[in-house]
């Protein structure tokens, strides 16, 4: 319940500020018909409340099937193994994923049937699947991030000038669609998992990536779709927008839809798992009971979450976009650069990358920026879309072919761990929320502008909030490399004591840790089930190539391929706890790892 309650008042937060902004436009600027606005804020509730139980529902499930499935991809020594599972993966999170199924939709319906939502979500669905593999790959054999996303962009670039511009924005889009609220966090789950079982001095930096590498997929795969069919443009006459009327009703109608486009979702990857795990995991009868009630934790909330965004969210979206592009073109652009500020910071992908982040980097690198630079990015990216819809000579590939292009090239020099963060927060960005309010918003003031068409200058919006955050989040990590000092946030901090309140008994043991990068989570993991919980951990990753952390309490230095968790343990529990840790096979042989204890006033010993 604690943790239950931890993600709601996380999920309050970064909601709350949407719901304000939509009652003040709503209210003030625009009339907005009461039905609507009351569905909007019984939506909101159902938000709050799925999006909390969704996150609560990955942290028990999808995180430890992604770790999983990841040590079984790594452990593998046969290189078709590997391909082959990482492809099956990738394949089978994406094709029920319903993000897709709705974009799928669309294009069926804008091109007049011509490319069917079946072929579309194939497709892309197997181009996700073939990039997941190469970027397992990658990892394991430890290119570059920089490098191999250089290489990929560079064939879109190519790709892009064959394709017109109504598929250089699907395909885009598709890359956004394909990032939803079940995918990411699973990647996010299975890289992370990869990354610590290879270890190595690169596991920081390879904890991230693959759901930016997963992303630039479907963007391949339209292409070559668009290039092979010799489809060019999207024919079709878009239908006018019926709104829903009523309270209750709409939420009834929706709801049947989404639980089946949820159960989807879960069942192709949840069956993998099981079939695995009766196979060759054969995990505790325990652990698999926490696994299942995440499971059905995920699927509530997906649930929940679903029907508030599609009952509440879309029409009050769509009814702004219409009212305020009627009232005045240059409030669009404003209105459109507001909501991007706010409405990154409720998707649920963006929380699971910034815990992540703030897991992998020990604090280092503090998320408050990263959720910052995110929102400025974001917002710049929709006023952009917005300035499409309102001036037609305004294309789509003068922003997205420079953006990723800029990007590429900052990458090179841009401190490395946030190559891979930039990558990946360019998918997380855009999520369901942005996928369905904002594109409803656009398109709604599409159809209030003479000049705009609602099938080609609907599309496009994800894109320009997928490229946003890579160009943004690679400059902040320019910035990071250019510092000549970092302090951590996990310091320890010295506290002048009175000699009379000096009680040498009542002191513990300081035990300290030092593995390979990338172990430190196994052995706080292993001390924190024993009962200890004043634990910290200092990693040796700095900005420079001979960086090396130095902590001058204990006189030792922590070089960059290693991580060090200081344990404050009872005495009496001291032996326990060093047994505890050196009989661990895989910290021993892989994270190489080297005991000390000290006393507050003793030099350190070697264990």
């Amino acid at each position: 319940m604690t943790l239950f309650l931890e993600k709601m008042k996380e999920v309050f937060k970064t909601l709350f500020p949407v719901v304000v902004l939509v009652l003040i436009l709503s209210t003030t600027i625009v009339s907005v018909p009461t039905d609507i606005t009351i569905r909007f804020l019984v939506g909101s509730f159902l938000l709050l409340l799925g999006l909390t139980i969704f996150l609560w529902g990955v942290e028990l499930a999808m995180n430890p099937i992604g770790g999983y499935m990841s040590r079984e991809v790594g452990a593998s020594k046969s290189l078709m193994k590997i391909i082959f599972l990482s492809f099956l993966l990738g394949f089978l999170i994406t094709v029920a994923e319903p993000d897709l199924l709705i974009l799928g939709n669309q294009i069926q319906d804008a091109s007049n049937n011509t490319m069917s939502s079946f072929s579309i979500v194939y497709m892309v669905s197997l181009g996700v699947g073939i990039m997941i593999s190469l970027g397992v790959l990658r990892l394991l054999k430890g290119m570059k991030m920089n490098i191999f996303m250089g290489l990929v962009y560079a064939l879109i670039l190519v790709l892009g000038f064959f394709v017109s511009e109504e598929f250089l924005a699907i395909s885009f889009d598709a890359s956004g669609a394909t990032t939803g609220a079940l995918t990411t966090p699973f990647v996010l789950s299975l890289s992370y998992g990869l990354s610590t079982f290879k270890g190595g001095k690169d596991s920081e930096e390879n904890s991230f990536g693959l759901v930016g590498i997963m992303s630039s997929g479907p963007i391949l795969a339209v292409m070559l779709m668009s290039i092979l069919s010799g489809q060019k443009n999207i024919q079709g006459v878009a239908e006018e927008y019926v709104f829903l009327t009523g309270i209750i009703s709409p939420i009834f109608i929706t709801l049947p839809h989404v639980i089946k486009e949820s159960v989807m979702a879960l069942v192709p990857i949840s069956a993998l798992f099981l079939g695995y795990n009766f196979i060759k995991f054969k995990i505790s009868k325990e652990e698999l009971l926490n696994i299942f009630i995440g499971l059905g934790l995920t699927l509530l909330g997906l649930v929940l979450f679903l029907t508030a965004v599609n009952s509440g969210f879309m029409d009050m979206g769509r009814m702004l976009g219409m009212k305020i592009a009627a009232l005045d073109t240059r409030l669009l652009v404003f209105v459109g650069f507001t909501l991007g500020l706010i409405i990154v910071l409720v998707e649920p992908a963006v929380h699971v990358l910034g815990e992540q982040i703030e897991n992998v980097s020990g604090g280092s690198i503090p998320i408050n920026i990263i959720r910052m630079t995110l929102s400025l990015g974001v917002g710049i990216a929709i006023a952009l879309s917005m300035l499409r819809i309102v001036v037609p000579s305004v294309k789509l590939w003068y922003f997205l072919l420079p953006g990723f292009a800029i990007a590429i090239l900052v990458s090179f020099f841009s401190d490395s761990i946030f190559v891979g963060i930039a990558y990946d927060a360019g998918g997380v960005a855009s999520g369901p929320m942005t996928a369905t309010f904002v594109l409803a918003f656009a398109q709604g003031a599409a159809s209030s502008i003479e000049t705009a068409n609602v099938l080609v200058d609907g599309f496009g919006v994800i894109a320009l909030v997928a490229m946003a955050p890579v160009v943004s989040l690679m400059l902040l990590g320019l910035v990071f490399k250019s510092k000549e000092v970092v302090y951590s946030e996990d310091a320890p901090v010295l506290v002048e004591q009175d000699a009379e309140d000096f009680h040498p008994e009542s002191f513990n043991h300081l035990l300290l840790a030092v593995v390979n990068r990338g172990y430190a989570d196994k052995v706080m993991e292993l001390v924190k089930e024993k009962g200890c919980n004043n634990v910290t951990r200092y990693h040796g990753r700095g900005y420079f190539d001979d960086h090396i952390t130095q902590l001058s309490l204990v006189h030792m230095e922590i070089h960059e391929e290693q991580e060090m968790v200081s344990i404050l343990v009872p005495t009496s529990m001291t032996t326990d706890i060093a047994n505890l840790l050196t009989s661990d096979e895989n910290l021993v042989e892989h994270g190489d790892i080297t005991l000390y204890v000290t006393h507050t006033t003793s030099s350190l010993k070697n264990i």
